[in-house]
Formats: structure tokens, C-alpha cells, sequence
């Protein structure tokens, strides 16, 4: 019996030959359930303008920041799926809209659509007003529709960006989502982009930014737990996620 191999978390950007000779095989899938559940990349949104606000966040993003996103075989192409994020930077939607292939939907704080030019903007991209520091029913709602219609949701849980890089805790709220309305639920942590861009900064930095997905839990795996329990079990493999980011660039993993 030979050496059991480990299987380092992928980056789909840079694939090794031995990373796609797995690809081929579902007995070495990660997840056997999503094997060949892959959109190639460059297919078109549903939306032009949407495809086309991404296209252009892939191509300025890059000469800003080194953008790796890792484990990106995990999102399904199909089925509505909620992505549960953290929140480092206001760069955060851009990242999530260049990682993803299948089109995003996201909330963003109800101040953003007060002013008509900006709301048409930013509602032509998937986004939808929330109420912030309540529960928003008709945002939660919302986002039940756009998931029961098959469409992916993005939910930087923390409810605002972090100070410190920590992932804080995260909203009971979003594990209604997970367990009532998604059939995919995926931690997705960004790391990085609060030194590139932290909220009290006028300009950015330059630097390499991270994106990783952890395995997706189906909806029964979400309703076997407690709504808190839920959102504990995601924030721990986040924070884990995260230690393992940092340890890999060489950083000082964040203590909690």
C-alpha cells in the first residue's frame, strides 16, 4: 500500500496536471455529488449588463491585486445555492462576482438605493435592498425567491465589515435561508482583501487576495442542525479556512 496522497485545496486559476487527472475521475471528486456540476468559465450570465460588469471586474481586479480563488469545482451549476461570506472589504461583492461562474445575487444596505442613479446601477448587477441592524423580512423573503427560483445568493453574514480581519459572529437569520430555501450551502472566505482595502482607507494597497470555498452542505445537512448551531458550524470551518490561507502565504494566523 502506498503513501496516502494529500490533496492540497485547489486553486482553479492554476491547475497542476495531477489536479486535473482528478478532475476526471468522480471516485476522487471531493464531493462525488457535484462531479461534473462545472460551468466552464466565460459562459454569459442571463443578465448582459451583469456579464459584462463581471467581465470588467476580471479584468481590472487582476492588475490591482494577485486574485487566487480556490476550490471553485464546488459551486454547482445548478440549484439554488447560498453562499455564506465573510466581509472584509467593500471590495467584497467584485471578488465574489469575478470567483463565481453561475450569476449572483446579493443584499446590500438600503442607503445604497436612495439615490436613483446608483440604485439602477447597482439593482442591474443582482442586488436588493436590507434594512440594517433589523430583521428585514422583505429582504428575507427576497432572498427565499431568488433561491427557490434556482439562483444563487450571496450573504456576507457578519452583517458589516470586520475591523480587524476576524470573522465575527454570524446572523442567525441566514440559516433560514440555508435550511427552508437552498439546496446548496457554501462557506466562502475572503482573505486578504481587508489589508488591500480596509474600511477606513482611502485608497488601496497593493497585495494578493484570497478566495476559498469549503465542501457545500445540501439542505438536509442544514436542517440537521440548530439555526445557531448552523451558523457556529460554518463560522468554525470559516475560521479555519482562513488559518489555513494564512499559514499557507506565510502570515500569522488571527487568534479568537
Amino acid at each position: 500500500m502506498g503513501r496516502k496522497k494529500t490533496i492540497k485545496p485547489r486553486c482553479d486559476l492554476q491547475p497542476t496536471p495531477d489536479e486535473i487527472e482528478a478532475r476526471l475521475h468522480p471516485r476522487t471528486h471531493p464531493n462525488p455529488e457535484l462531479y461534473c456540476k462545472k460551468l466552464p468559465d466565460g459562459v454569459p450570465a442571463t443578465n448582459p449588463w451583469y456579464w459584462t460588469m463581471r467581465q470588467a471586474f476580471r479584468m481590472t481586479l487582476p492588475l490591482l491585486w494577485k486574485v487566487r480563488v480556490y476550490n471553485r469545482h464546488f459551486e454547482p451549476t445548478s440549484g439554488g445555492t447560498v453562499y455564506i461570506c465573510n466581509h472584509q472589504s467593500f471590495l467584497d461583492p467584485m471578488l465574489m462576482g469575478f470567483a463565481l461562474r453561475r450569476p449572483m445575487n446579493f443584499m446590500a444596505r438600503d442607503s445604497l438605493f436612495k439615490w436613483g442613479p446608483l440604485r439602477k446601477w447597482i439593482t442591474s448587477v443582482n442586488a436588493f435592498p436590507v434594512k440594517r441592524g433589523t430583521a428585514d423580512l422583505g429582504a428575507i423573503k427576497e432572498a427565499m425567491r431568488r433561491l427557490k427560483a434556482g439562483g444563487q445568493v450571496v450573504l456576507f453574514a457578519e452583517g458589516t465589515r470586520t475591523t480587524d480581519g476576524r470573522i465575527a459572529n454570524l446572523l442567525p437569520g441566514v440559516a433560514m435561508l440555508a435550511q427552508r430555501a437552498a439546496k446548496w450551502t457554501i462557506p466562502v472566505v475572503i482573505d486578504g482583501a481587508f489589508e488591500a482595502y480596509p474600511r477606513d482607507s482611502l485608497l488601496p494597497n497593493l497585495g494578493k487576495i484570497i478566495v476559498q470555498y469549503a465542501k457545500p452542505l445540501s439542505q438536509a445537512e442544514a436542517k440537521s442542525f440548530e439555526p445557531h448551531d448552523l451558523m457556529d458550524h460554518a463560522r468554525k470551518k470559516m475560521i479555519e479556512i482562513q488559518s489555513d490561507i494564512r499559514k499557507r502565504a506565510g502570515k500569522e494566523p488571527l487568534k479568537y
